[in-house]
């Protein structure tokens, strides 16, 4: 009897025992899955909020298609049968190229936030809103460099979504996009901000894009990326993709660049940019070495254009830009975007390295028209996917070269076939189509002549070798 009791007090011990210490996984387990619950909550409720102000929006372009047959046609002298001899003309005909792409409401009287690819060239736009109401939209102004564009349908009282600020936004941050993928009206997907400041995609003239791994897809585009206080931080706009569906990379306009083309879109009808009239190009490790500086962080001056405002403020060739009204200059990319974004007529004040100390440069920004534009950026080395400068006296004596011999590789595109051909920053061109070139000038005189040919035959030296690279001007 006392063993069965002893025995019983042992088992007892033991349920006890397991009791006393699965109770904390238990209570640990039941506040996850609240955790968990509020998490989603939170995400429900930002989607009710949030997706009355999604539109779906549709175009309708007029596409003319078909040709003439019958005498006069292209096809009369390749006709020896004389099957079309005594046939009737037959004239081009029209179809109707149809679309469909996401936007967001920004007023209650019916400004839209979209793509210019989505509306761009578009005959017709018809806005579907959530609750089923669909209106006829008109395009108020659209931004090709950008592919920001803004629509209007009429209306009172509508839904909208709240802008916040993109600026604020941080990698690893809980994001929703919401859209029409594939013509599934109000879809949210949600993922985390992957990277910020991506400039070198190549889609757009001007990028500064912000980076998702939120599901985004064909019919996304122009829908908004939202944080959790359901606020717009973005515009969705494209996805890498080698099967045209979602890969987890995903791009989306950050919302403060979105808003001040949309402010002038508005205004004006068009985007007014500003310019400091200067070639420049990435800052390598090799060239702030040479230059005497201690960080890549900056960009470098290949060329100060004539008349332009860098040359009346006084910047030069070799000048290293640091920063701009106080924030630092990570890359050509970033620069750019910020010169652009200033109205023209604003000074503002550059801290650039030259000659072994900083020092600080007031420009007054100067307008991006569409001929300074083509001047000032030139399109031959744009196309070849390179940036070169003059070459310094002393950087002569470095690269072991006679006083008047090439130019110096300032910058290159990574996906660019100059790179592909084993140019880097800091190769030297001594000639181009067997011409020698002396100056940044030269180099591009030179460059044009290649125009009919479409191909460009360099002379280039790397350390103590010289070697000929032939490149396509496509």
């Amino acid at each position: 009897m006392n063993a069965k009791v002893k025995r019983s007090g042992t088992y007892l011990l033991i349920v006890l025992a397991f009791f006393f210490t699965m109770a904390p996984i238990a209570s640990a387990h039941v506040d996850e899955l609240a955790s968990l619950q509020q998490t989603s909550k939170a995400f429900s409720s930002v989607a009710k909020k949030a997706v009355p102000a999604v539109v779906f929006i549709k175009v309708e372009k007029s596409v003319e298609t078909g040709s003439m047959v019958g005498p006069g046609s292209p096809f009369e002298n390749n006709d020896p049968f004389g099957f079309f001899r005594d046939r009737e003309p037959r004239m081009p005909r029209e179809h109707r190229q149809m679309g469909q792409g996401s936007g967001f409401i920004i007023s209650d009287d019916g400004y839209i936030v979209t793509n210019n690819h989505v509306v761009g060239d578009a005959d017709v736009i018809t806005v579907k809103l959530n609750d089923g109401r669909e209106f006829t939209a008109r395009k108020i102004g659209s931004d090709e460099k950008s592919d920001v564009a803004v629509i209007k349908i009429d209306g009172e009282n509508l839904p909208t979504l709240p802008l916040g600020n993109s600026d604020a936004l941080e990698v690893g941050e809980w994001v929703i996009a919401i859209g029409n993928p594939f013509g599934l009206a109000e879809t949210l997907t949600f993922g985390i901000v992957s990277a910020k400041g991506r400039s070198t995609v190549g889609i757009n003239d001007y990028e500064d894009f912000i980076q998702t791994d939120a599901a985004i897809n064909p019919g996304n585009s122009g829908g908004p990326l939202i944080n959790l206080e359901g606020q717009a931080i973005g515009i969705n706009t494209a996805i890498f993709s080698s099967s045209g569906g979602s890969v987890g990379i995903g791009f989306a306009i950050p919302i403060n660049m979105a808003k001040n083309i949309k402010d002038q879109l508005v205004k004006d009808g068009k985007v007014t940019r500003g310019q400091l009239g200067v070639m420049i190009g990435e800052l390598t490790k090799d060239l702030a070495d040479y230059f005497g500086v201690d960080s890549t962080k900056g960009v470098l001056v290949s060329e100060v254009l004539k008349d332009s405002p860098a040359e009346k403020a006084g910047l030069k060739a070799g000048d290293i830009i640091l920063k701009i009204d106080g924030h630092d200059v990570q890359d050509t990319g970033q620069l750019r975007n910020t010169v652009a974004m200033v109205a023209p007529g604003t000074k503002v004040q550059l801290l650039v390295y030259r000659d072994g100390k900083e020092k600080t440069v007031t420009v007054s920004v100067g307008e991006l028209s569409d001929n300074v534009a083509n001047n000032a950026v030139s399109e031959l080395p744009k196309k070849l996917g390179l940036t070169v400068q003059d070459l310094t006296e002393d950087m002569r004596q470095y690269y072991g070269l006679r006083s008047d011999e090439g130019v110096v590789v300032s910058g290159v595109d990574s996906d660019s076939r100059a790179y592909m051909a084993g140019i880097r920053p800091g190769t030297i061109i001594l000639s181009v189509n067997q011409k020698q070139v002396n100056s940044v000038e030269e180099f591009n005189k030179v460059l044009r002549e290649s125009v009919e040919t479409r191909k460009v035959l360099l002379l280039v030296k790397e350390q103590r070798y010289t070697r000929f690279v032939v490149l396509p001007l496509e």
